[in-house]
């Protein structure tokens, strides 16, 4: 059975956010549905999963709230559940930038839709950049996109000071994932002056999903915040494999080397890897297997 996967969020005024956590989590569970949701006085974000009429319900719940009637909803789907619990989760930020006073709910840039986004970013005219964090543009990027080489979205303010001028870089478009970071930053470069801001509505996810691929000026996979890690074209997944010692995203290339071991270790981390930590690793790799064995006998 395929599994449902939603995408949501909206930046809009949420002063009572505390009091719609349990609520959410009531709904969630009652529904078998698992995932993370963050809520914060400015808004909801949140990625969850299950069967489609669950899914289903869970976001009518949260429709149900006016404020929230038209968030924004990306669906794509998964052969097994890439959640193994469900969060919901109270936050200053539902996307940590670090500048209390930035509010997408009151000032944002343009939203340019998937289909006019090649046409954006084939202007000269136009720098384009890529708001998420290094390793995830190691993956994949639009051509002519600016790596930030940003370690968290809490570091884009600062590259902005260092590497932006709204005198010099006179129209901006940026792009994120979902939507939601280059929403954000785009509400920050207009409160430092720029004047001409685009960032992509739905994000990678929802380009590569309207975008034919012979049309498309992706290259490469996205990182997604789920056990899928990454996916291609049509919202197919991807090739890459997760580090569970480190969280690094690994490479088919990668896999093949004598540094990586599932589960334990990869490339990127074997050099802080001790004896006492692989074995560590491998005990957990053996209880996890174990415990997936015993829940499929009892099923």
């Amino acid at each position: 059975m395929a599994i449902t996967v939603a995408t949501f969020y909206k930046f809009v005024a949420l002063p009572d956010y505390a009091d719609l956590q349990q609520p959410l989590i009531d709904i969630c569970k009652a529904q078998e549905v698992r995932g993370t949701i963050l809520l914060a006085n400015e808004g909801i974000n949140g990625t969850v999963s299950g069967d489609r009429n669950s899914v289903n319900s869970v976001l009518a719940f949260i429709k149900f709230d006016e404020r929230l009637i038209d968030i924004d909803i990306k669906e794509s789907s998964a052969s097994k559940p890439p959640f193994e619990r469900l969060k919901v989760r109270l936050k200053k930020e539902i996307v940590t930038i670090g500048v209390p006073e930035v509010s997408p709910a009151q000032t944002v840039g343009t939203y340019v839709s998937p289909k006019d986004w090649n046409q954006i970013i084939s202007n000269p005219d136009i720098t384009v950049i890529d708001t998420r964090n290094d390793y995830e543009v190691g993956m994949g990027s639009f051509q002519r996109a600016k790596n930030p080489k940003t370690e968290s979205f809490r570091d884009f303010p600062e590259y902005a000071k260092e590497n932006l001028d709204p005198a010099k870089q006179k129209k901006v478009a940026m792009f994120c994932t979902g939507g939601i970071r280059c929403e954000k930053a785009s509400s920050y470069l207009l409160s430092q002056g720029f004047d001409e801001v685009y960032h992509l509505k739905g994000g990678i996810l929802k380009y590569l999903e309207e975008v034919p691929e012979e049309e498309s000026l992706w290259k490469g996979e996205c990182f997604v915040f789920d056990e899928r890690v990454a996916i291609k074209h049509g919202l197919e997944p991807g090739s890459y494999s997760i580090c569970y010692a480190c969280g690094y995203p690994v490479s088919l290339e990668e896999q093949q080397s004598p540094d990586y071991e599932s589960e334990v270790s990869c490339p990127h981390c074997i050099g802080e890897m001790t004896d006492e930590k692989r074995d560590r690793f491998r005990e957990r790799k053996r209880q996890r297997q174990l415990k997936a064995k015993n829940s499929k006998i009892k099923h």
